[in-house]
């Protein structure tokens, strides 16, 4: 009789998952023709995209076993900011068109406006970076911004598809400001699914460039990262981008461990005004997929940067470490380095073609532990 119950539940439990995973914001995996499109990327082998360099998901000794326990029972006591964090606000619906600004949301979120177009990367508005929306939530005082805060936007581009970087709700409520999509083979199978017009996307390999307007280029470039919103990994591709205007070329990084191809990258497009990097979300056992902090600025060197903004923190724990660890150490080797390292408030104006001084404001008496 126990193994009958046992059973039972077993397939309850299953049958639950699912029927939890059939919702709409799980997206959809290419088939068909769009399926046999992706498996002619170089980068498509043995059933799913790989990296340039052999990465595993795990390293220095570490297991499921172990990262599990330590996400549990191990975490830092300051994982999270011990107070509302600052943030600042920007009436985006009402800026000039000459102004050429970023405005970073926390994490990977971030808006910029350049040579009279707008462009808004990675959103993730909606409070939480999981399927289960009362986990991972954002930190209190990040969310100073939402979709209805957001102006039309000319070209959205997503780096990949996962929940940090990818947001259902979020991209339901922008979906009439949106003109073009930018975004990564196998990306826009879900993106179709939710709704949005075939021909408003753009899925490119590395390498591949598209020119969209007068002065403007993208090209879409490697980083060394995973993807996947479920079970199955590695379904779609994850990139990052170079982009040109008529004034400033900028690398928009998306999640990645370091590797050659921020040489490569660097010597082929560079120098670039700004790299945009991810530095948080770190740790040794996943040390190939997230850079570590001083690997950041290695990386800013290596693009040829003259400016580096460190993203991927400030709203989220997805990590064992403090959540101001990424900053102070990213700060701190930027400084040995001679590499200037922007560090603005969430919400703060960065100028993008001007020379600019930010406090350090997780350090402020009301924020720090």
């Amino acid at each position: 009789m126990f193994i009958i119950w046992l059973l039972v539940i077993i397939i309850l439990i299953v049958w639950i998952i699912a029927l939890f995973m059939k919702q709409p914001k799980f997206g959809k995996q290419a088939k068909g023709i769009n399926r046999l499109a992706l498996e002619k990327s170089p980068q498509f082998q043995n059933g799913s995209f790989q990296n340039q360099s052999e990465t595993p998901a795990l390293t220095n000794g570490g297991n499921y076993w172990t990262v599990s326990r330590k996400f549990f029972f191990q975490k830092s006591k300051l994982n999270k900011p011990p107070n509302t964090i600052p943030s600042q606000k920007v009436n985006l619906l009402e800026l000039h068109k000459d102004e050429d600004i970023l405005v970073w949301f926390g994490h990977s979120s971030y808006f910029m406006q350049l040579s009279g177009k707008r462009f808004l990367v990675d959103p993730v508005l909606s409070g939480s970076a999981s399927p289960i929306p009362s986990t991972t939530r954002s930190f209190p005082g990040s969310d100073v911004y939402t979709a209805e805060d957001i102006p039309s936007i000319d070209y959205l581009f997503l780096t990949h598809d996962h929940w940090d970087h990818l947001d259902y709700a979020t991209l339901q409520k922008l979906k009439p400001n949106i003109q073009t999509i930018i975004t990564s083979l196998g990306v826009g199978s879900h993106l179709k699914h939710w709704g949005f017009d075939e021909e408003k996307i753009i899925e490119k390999d590395w390498y591949e460039r598209t020119e969209l307007e007068d002065g403007f280029s993208i090209v879409h470039t490697p980083a060394r990262h995973f993807s996947g919103r479920g079970f199955k990994r590695n379904q779609s591709l994850w990139s990052s981008f170079v982009l040109q205007t008529p004034t400033v070329k900028i690398y928009m990084g998306g999640d990645s461990g370091y590797d050659e191809h921020f040489f490569t990258i660097g010597d082929k497009y560079g120098p670039f005004d700004l790299a945009i990097l991810e530095c948080g979300q770190y740790n040794e056992y996943w040390k190939h997929i997230h850079m570590m902090p001083e690997e950041v600025v290695q990386a800013g060197i290596d693009l040829q940067a003259k400016k580096v903004l460190p993203v991927h923190w400030g709203k989220f724990a997805l990590s064992l470490h403090d959540w101001d660890d990424p900053i102070n150490r990213v700060v701190s080797e930027g400084k040995k380095r001679h590499l200037t390292i922007l560090h603005p408030m969430i919400g703060e104006k960065v100028h993008i073609n001007a020379d600019q001084l930010f406090t350090r404001w997780w350090d402020l008496p009301e924020v720090a532990r």
